[in-house]
This record gives structure tokens, sequence and C-alpha cells, in this order.
């Protein structure tokens, strides 16, 4: 059962109570002078783009090797690589001279 937070708008007091909807239905019923009260919730997690936990770098690095393993994924695309700049340029250099394929 939730708890709802109510408004006396005789006395001006906001004040709790612990009951079922059905409860709370007939109690709003009851007492004409009595509304209740609705509050923002609060959000929790990470599901919010730029919020949330930081990765460790473990996790990035397991990432980027997943991401390589599968270069046209929307992964590849967010985590990249793990190789260096001066790597990717020398392993595309190999592949324009066609020493690696």
């Amino acid at each position: 059962m939730p708890t709802y937070t109510f408004f006396n708008k005789l006395a001006g007091v906001e004040y709790d109570k612990f009951m079922s909807i059905a409860e709370k239905e007939q109690y709003l019923k009851d007492r004409p002078n009595i509304e209740q009260v609705y509050t923002p919730i609060a959000i929790v997690g990470d599901h919010v783009m730029g919020t949330g936990p930081k990765v460790d770098s473990g996790f990035t690095e397991n990432m980027q090797r997943i991401a390589e393993a599968h270069p046209n994924s929307p992964l590849a695309d967010r985590y990249g690589s793990s190789k260096s700049s001066s790597k990717i340029k020398a392993t595309e250099i190999a592949k324009k001279h066609g020493l690696v394929k």
C-alpha cells in the first residue's frame, strides 16, 4: 500500500497517510476540504544520457575489444577502437600497399 500526501485547506496543513487506493478515494470523497498533493517523482538511474555512474577502464577496454570484432556495429561507433592513432595510421598504410588484408 502506498503513502499519499494530503493537504487540509481549512487548517493549511500537509500530511501523509498510508492507505490503499480504494481507501484514498473514499477518504477524499468523505472530506471535501482535503486534497491530494502530487509531488514530482525522483528518477534514479543512468538511463538519461550524460548522467549516472562512470564505467571503469576495464569495462571500456572490453567494449572496445568487442567493437573491434564488430566494426560496423553501433557499439563500434560508440566505443571506437583501443588502438592508438599511430597504430591505426600504420595499419591503413599497410592496407594501402597490400601488406595487410
